[in-house]
């Protein structure tokens, strides 16, 4: 059974998708996205790899059941990819060469044009789930798209918060954000030429940090080769800071919020809405799990149980610690 079906309550769709149960877990001695499985190429450096188990697909079967009351349903229409970061098993993307993740930031711009060119496509999520933590089935290093039908309810959220904000006040909300934080200090973690990382004052997890981009650019496709490199620089720099906090590998959901593509509702989402990328580390402590317990799953209502302003300060250092520690930084742009 694969289909959409209306959730009523919340306003929203939910993916069913029975396939997902045949996936491998953890295999142990073979892994399909190494050199030499038969299904990636012998050599590459980043890779795009359709999904062996989508929750979304370009030919749709029709929905098993019909809808009923306010009870819908529709095709799961859609894309699934996996991007796959190096040919390397264990690999991550703290050790990855900042020249290397410039090509898997290429990599995804060029998937976000491409999908965008799907009229039935409203939204491209690039995401990666790392660590066994947050579920992951397949430790080969990737990521992860999907191209939904609809815009999801979080970003619809984030949008309209957004839009809410420039009616009211003329200016987006984001580049309000990024000027807080910079005024505070205490809660940045890092800073290029092109990217803000910061605890944002409000993030329900003790070490999400948010990576925002300092111009007004709604998506990966319009940065310019410096803005890549950039990018490419801090999600290395980030996520070896991660690792270096607890000195092990840190789990996370790394989660890229961009414009919608394709919608007439938020057409206009270039004015108010900007590129960034928010993470779910759900480690407290070095053994300690933060979980998403009844409180934030059953009422929405997020408690952090650490203030972001004294875990900054740890999480900083960590940076300082692992930038200090790798290889020379590479010319600026």
């Amino acid at each position: 059974m694969a289909e959409l079906r209306w959730n009523p309550l919340l306003q929203t769709w939910t993916m069913v998708a029975a396939n997902r149960q045949a996936r491998p877990h953890l295999p142990k001695d073979w892994c399909p996205f190494c050199p030499g499985s038969g299904k990636v190429p012998d050599n590459y450096d980043v890779h795009t790899y359709d999904n062996d188990f989508p929750a979304l697909s370009l030919i749709p079967g029709q929905p098993e059941l019909r809808s009923t009351g306010p009870y819908q349903v529709a095709p799961n229409y859609g894309k699934c990819e996996v991007i796959l970061y190096s040919p390397e098993h264990h690999a991550t993307l703290p050790n990855l060469s900042v020249d290397h993740i410039v090509k898997l930031v290429n990599l995804l711009a060029d998937r976000y044009a491409e999908l965008t060119k799907d009229p039935k496509i409203k939204y491209v999520f690039q995401f990666e789930n790392r660590g066994e933590e947050v579920g992951v089935t397949m430790p080969h290093p990737h990521g992860q798209i999907y191209a939904y039908p609809f815009v999801p309810q979080k970003i619809q959220v984030e949008l309209d918060s957004c839009r809410k904000h420039y009616q009211n006040e003329g200016r987006c909300l984001l580049c309000d954000m990024n000027k807080e934080e910079i005024n505070f200090k205490q809660r940045i973690i890092a800073e290029n030429s092109s990217f803000l990382a910061y605890l944002p004052f409000f993030t329900d997890y003790p070490y999400g940090v948010f990576i925002v981009s300092k111009q007004h650019k709604g998506n990966i496709t319009q940065f310019n080769d410096c803005e890549r490199r950039d990018l490419a620089e801090m999600l290395k720099n980030i996520t070896g800071a991660f690792d270096s906090l607890f000195n092990k590998l840190f789990p996370y959901m790394m989660c890229i919020h961009q414009i919608p593509v394709n919608s007439e509702e938020y057409a206009d989402a270039g004015a108010y809405y900007h590129f960034h990328i928010e993470f779910y580390p759900p480690l407290r402590e070095a053994n300690k799990i933060k979980f998403y317990a009844s409180s934030e799953m059953g009422a929405w209502a997020a408690c952090n149980p650490l203030a972001v302003e004294q875990t900054a300060v740890t999480l900083r250092e960590a940076y300082v610690r692992f930038v200090n520690a790798k290889e020379a930084p590479h010319d600026q742009c």
